[in-house]
């Protein structure tokens, strides 16, 4: 089968993510690349209070990645996060190939390009004369 660009997000428990971040990061990456996949971008996104309980915990940690995995083992790799004690959910999204360089860009904090571009021009901005009295 064809390789695709999946974007997941990962809800992990919160109290084992802040224990040790790193661990669980680098855990849900080996997962991915021990199912042949390719991580393009992977962060945090942020830690919130949750709507509802969800497995019996109030507060979420979100990550979010961007990876390439043979769409073959979508089925694994989703049967894998649902084993796992560290993701509380999980949603993985199948990403348009045109997007993907401009959402990897992004989660990276890179400049997308046109869209995201900055004025360099600088602005002359005409004052007042000011003129003291003598």
């Amino acid at each position: 089968m064809a390789t695709q660009c999946y974007d997941c997000f990962f809800l992990f428990d919160s109290n084992k993510f802040n224990r040790d971040p790193g661990g669980v990061a680098a855990k849900t990456h080996k997962l991915i690349e021990d199912l042949g996949g390719e991580i393009l971008a992977s962060r945090l996104w942020e830690e919130r209070k949750l709507a509802f309980l969800v497995n019996g915990q109030s507060k979420g940690t979100y990550w979010i990645s961007y990876f390439n995995m043979d769409s073959s083992k979508l089925t694994e790799f989703n049967r894998a996060c649902k084993l796992d004690e560290n993701i509380l959910r999980h949603l993985v999204i199948k990403v348009d190939p045109r997007l993907v360089e401009t959402l990897v860009n992004h989660t990276l904090g890179k400049s997308t390009g046109p869209v995201g571009a900055t004025i360099t021009e600088d602005i002359a901005i005409d004052e007042p004369d000011i003129v003291e009295d003598e």
